[in-house]
């Protein structure tokens, strides 16, 4: 027994040896060391294959390198974001302290490395320019190149931490693939980072601080045109070590300052048309609490025929000013970022060198164009953008189908509308219950609980074509409705300014209450009260809620799905020094694509826009046309981006009420609407449907307006037989307006009736439209083609059996109306063979809507209605307390 446990022991130290040997080989080899060149990683594709996954390399007991990079990818289209995560590779803290970059410019326009606790995804690459973004909670820039940057080595004892408490248990590498034609000899990418770690804990922790420009314009053919950014530092103190700039190709210099005392020093100061690497700043500098860190880039629009906005694709520009900084490892922040404009008064004292553009030459400047992009490329780009921004302003316009709905919804005030997961319209209203000047007293306690919960069904769904009653809930429930969304469960989160609650109701019509928020009939200021909450927003990707407080607070409070309190912020400003609070919050919607959430700012007369996650003001929406009141909001991600809204009376305005429909990218007006047959009163809440229809509710004439880019037909009556009499009709099929892509419209149809040929008011602008959509004639030419070989037969028939009677010496009789061809098929629709519906027949064919086939009445929705019937709904402006002067 003692000889096989020596040979157990034996054995046992011989596979130990050779592992401490194979160990050995790879440490003599490590993974930073490896000898291929830049230009081999990228073109062959069976080396490339093999650094598809995580590597790992121990050089001692502490050091160690990690390579991550892209497994062999090949992006499918120009301007594509790939990410892929990497778990950090110790249940320990660790530090990075070197980046070696593995990428091309030619394939690569830049690469950035975050740091977080739950990547988006665990198990493949991923497109991260869309909605999913990086990663689910915060991501922390830890590393950035572009432009064949050489690698960034880090200063001795500061080191990014990572891993255990930390707070980063992922890197997540994002590469931005600009040209996709550099994939043109179908090599696969493997670009990445390798990461030089240790396990030794280092005094200092390195960060980034970001510098960010998002609503700089810069006009085309301007010499230039500056883009300012500025903070306040509110912070422990902070070493600038590195910089680094970014721009397109517009970019002629960035540069970055402290300001302290009103003097301003140099941070770094580069022209972001070379190499885009981290720089060592000036070392001299410090940052501590109180001071004002800022940054100008300088652009030149020459060249370019339309506006450049800030943006993720080539063809947009950037403005980045990257500070990497090290501070004391007791009051560590890994990530911190500005993207607050600057105010004139604050730049006109930035010294003069910040505006002296760092001369580079014409052939560095040539090798250094990313991905190949040539100057007539892009202005095709640019030109297409204008075509399609000019189709946009020229073709986008809401008119009001005055027959929907087609019978009365008998509504109260409308306060709020929102769509469910069926596209079906979900209408909030008041019933028999008014806000008036008496139903609350100066403390905002409702004064009219006497008169009990609103007996009607306050919640009602309705179909969009027609506007019929398809459900009806909430009775006995509230006392007066303010707004309304639903969630992807099609369950309803509301808000009653009477209860000041906000409240989770099924949306099953039982009217089960799943959360509440608040204290009913109790009005607050604290995380668990609310003093009359206006609308919710709802995240649908993480169930969180955003909720606007109100008309007795100032600001927007964070809940999740569940309904924790997470946090709030109050008004933004690019001047911190200006900010002007909320005055009523009004109406909220959430933006799935960027991630963001705007604000109507009522008695402001604004939107707002924050991040989601943080609560960081991005851009504000002020404009005269508004009237000094912005009531509701909605948001379509259609043309880049638009923002519904509706505007209302003001005191010190004047501006007529109406809808109006809003690049967010350039904040301009493209179109205003209102409706045609009565005019709007108080015009409460908006939504739109994801086909361009918009729907608008109005507290004042208690009615839902419906709008649409299309011109509906109508239901005449020729000799007693009803006939389908299509005047014309438009489709437009909406798409995103990106440079690559123009909005396409369908052509006119219309179907000639023998019955009456009737003068067409606008018939020199529909024959512009029709030549301006020739591709699409065949599909005006297939239903008349299909509906003359199925009338063949019939006339046939009806032909023989003419012929026989009158054969038979006139013993059979066939009576027509004096329209002989309306009569005949009159005749004929009562019979077995049925009645001949354009609508069913039009929509059978693909690329046209029913909607627009549908019979409709001619009748007002409400006829019974008065004005005298909704006067008190005006009280309801003048009904909300005053914001407190101090909130914010």
């Amino acid at each position: 027994m003692t000889t096989g446990m020596m040979g157990v022991t034996v054995f046992c130290v011989v596979v130990l040896a050779f592992i401490c040997h194979s160990h050995s080989l790879e440490i003599q080899n490590p993974v930073y060391g490896f000898g291929r060149s830049r230009e081999n990683v990228l073109s062959d594709s069976s080396n490339c294959m093999s650094w598809t996954r995580q590597q790992q390399v121990f050089t001692n007991s502490h050091n160690f390198s990690v390579d991550i990079r892209m497994p062999g990818v090949v992006p499918a289209a120009s301007d594509t974001y790939l990410c892929m995560s990497y778990s950090v590779p110790t249940t320990r803290d660790a530090y990075v302290v070197d980046f070696i970059p593995h990428a091309s410019m030619e394939t690569v326009h830049h690469m950035l490395l975050f740091g977080c606790q739950t990547p988006v995804s665990t198990s493949s690459y991923w497109d991260c320019g869309s909605v999913q973004g990086t990663c689910k909670d915060e991501a922390s820039i830890m590393y950035a190149w572009a432009r064949n940057a050489p690698p960034t080595k880090l200063p001795k004892d500061v080191g990014f931490k990572v891993g255990r408490n930390s707070g980063t248990s992922y890197f997540v590498l994002q590469i931005h693939y600009g040209d996709v034609s550099a994939f043109r000899d179908h090599h696969r990418d493997c670009s990445g980072l390798t990461l030089r770690m240790t396990s030794k804990p280092q005094p200092f922790i390195a960060g980034i601080y970001l510098l960010m420009s998002v609503d700089t314009v810069i006009p085309p053919g301007k010499r230039v045109t500056n883009a300012d950014m500025a903070c306040d530092y509110t912070s422990y103190p902070i070493y600038p070590f590195a910089f680094r700039t970014h721009t397109h190709r517009l970019g002629k210099v960035v540069s970055g300052y402290r300001i302290r005392d009103g003097k301003w020093t140099l941070i770094g100061r580069q022209s972001p048309q070379l190499p885009q690497a981290f720089y060592p700043a000036n070392t001299e500098v410090t940052v501590k609490y109180g001071d004002t860190i800022a940054a100008r880039c300088v652009f030149s629009g020459e060249g370019r025929h339309t506006k450049t906005y800030i943006g993720g694709t080539s063809d947009d520009e950037m403005c980045n000013f990257y500070i990497m900084y090290y501070m004391d490892s007791k009051h560590a922040i890994p990530f911190m970022n500005c993207m607050e404009t600057g105010s004139k008064e604050l730049f006109q004292h930035i010294p003069a060198e910040a505006n002296v553009p760092i001369a580079v030459s014409p052939s560095h400047m040539n090798s250094m164009m990313h991905m190949g992009h040539s100057t007539d490329h892009q202005d095709d780009k640019s030109l297409q953008r204008k075509k399609a921004e000019q189709v946009l302003d020229q073709d986008y316009h809401l008119e009001e189908v005055t027959a929907w709905p087609q019978s009365s919804l008998q509504l109260g005030q409308v306060s709020g509308l929102a769509l469910d997961t069926d596209s079906n319209l979900v209408i909030f209203h008041r019933g028999d219950h008014h806000w008036g000047a008496d139903s609350f007293n100066n403390q905002a306690m409702y004064q009219q609980r006497s008169l009990g919960p609103i007996q009607q069904s306050t919640i009602l769904v309705v179909d969009t074509a027609k506007g019929n009653i398809l459900k009806a809930s909430g009775r006995n429930m509230f006392y007066l409705p303010h707004g309304i969304t639903t969630d992807k469960e099609n369950n309803y989160w509301v808000t009653d300014v009477a209860l000041h609650q906000v409240l989770k109701v099924s949306g099953d019509g039982r009217d089960r209450i799943l959360v509440a928020l608040g204290e009913a009939f109790t009005p607050g200021s604290d995380n668990y009260h609310f003093c009359q909450p206006t609308d919710v927003a709802v995240d649908a990707e993480t169930g969180n809620i955003f909720v606007s407080d109100g008309y007795c607070n100032a600001r927007i409070l964070k809940f999740s799905a569940d309904g924790i309190y997470l946090s709030e912020f109050g008004a933004g400003s690019s001047d911190r020094r200006r900010r002007m609070p909320f005055r009523i919050p009004h109406s909220l919607v959430f933006i799935p694509d960027r991630r963001e959430v705007c604000v109507a700012d009522r008695e402001n007369g604004r939107i707002q826009c924050f991040i989601a996650e943080t609560g960081e003001f991005v851009k504000e929406i002020k404009k005269e046309e508004f009237g000094g009141e912005v009531f509701a909001i909605t948001y379509s991600p259609a043309g880049g981006g638009l923002i519904f809204a509706v505007n209302g009376d003001s005191l010190y305005h004047s501006a007529p009420l109406r809808g109006f429909v809003i690049s967010y990218s350039t904040k301009d007006i493209l179109d205003t609407f209102n409706p045609e047959k009565k005019e709007f009163k108080m015009p409460h809440d908006i939504v739109e449907t994801g086909d361009g229809t918009v729907f608008v509710g109005d507290a004042g004439t208690q009615l839902v307006y419906k709008f649409t880019t299309e011109k509906l037909h109508r239901s005449v009556k020729k000799a007693g037989i009803e006939v389908q009499e299509l005047e014309e009709m438009q489709m437009y099929v909406q798409t995103k307006v990106r440079p690559e892509h123009n909005m396409t419209k369908i052509a006119p149809i219309q179907a000639k009736q023998t019955l009456a040929e009737q003068p067409q008011p606008q018939e020199e602008a529909e024959e512009k439209k029709k030549s301006a959509a020739k591709p699409n004639k065949q599909q005006g030419v297939l239903p008349v083609v299909i509906t003359t070989l199925l009338l063949i037969p019939l006339l046939l028939v009806i032909s023989i059996g003419v012929f026989i009677c009158w054969r038979k010496n006139n013993q059979c009789e066939v009576k027509t109306e004096p329209s002989s061809v309306g009569g005949i098929l009159g005749k004929i629709r009562g019979k077995a063979v049925g009645s001949l519906n354009l609508g069913n027949f039009f929509a059978s064919h693909k690329g046209y809507s029913r909607q627009g086939f549908d019979q409709l009445s001619t009748e007002g929705s409400d006829p019974e209605r008065n004005d005298e019937d909704s006067s008190d709904s005006e009280n309801e402006e003048y009904s909300a307390l005053p914001p407190p002067q101090s909130s914010s």
